[in-house]
């Protein structure tokens, strides 16, 4: 059951939930994470030893394993903190880990794309709409 925060805008403050409560539990799938994200795990399948530590270490279960392997990532949910990318081992037939941390994934604009002032392309138009 997700929170009915419909008529937030009227709530009094005894109508607020107390901070650091999690009234439900589970109810993180019904939110996507990935807009703060800087950086996103990208797995090279070859170098991949399938020995499921970025799925044990990952804090927000964005791992996807099918059939006991690792198939992919949940980017919705990705936070992008990097350990999966740190406990993946080496691979010695290859010399590296099957995961590293790349630049981008994130839902936000990219630095430098905007105005003068560094608005996004589009935000003052959809601001003043508002106002």
């Amino acid at each position: 059951m997700k929170w009915d925060i419909s008529r937030v805008n009227v709530w009094g403050a005894e109508e607020f939930p107390h901070g650091a409560v999690i009234p439900e539990a589970g109810n993180s799938v019904y939110y996507k994470v990935s807009g703060w994200r800087s950086q996103r795990p990208c797995r090279d399948e070859e170098a991949c030893t399938q020995c499921l530590l970025c799925w044990a270490y990952c804090p927000d279960s964005s791992v996807v394993v099918k059939n006991g392997e690792v198939v992919g990532f949940d980017y919705d949910h990705c936070k992008g903190c990097g350990i999966c990318a740190v406990e993946c081992p080496v691979n010695r037939k290859f010399g590296r880990s099957a995961i590293e941390m790349v630049s981008g994934g994130s839902d936000l604009p990219e630095p430098g794309l905007g105005d003068a002032n560094g608005t996004p392309a589009g935000a003052a138009a959809a601001i003043s709409e508002v106002g």
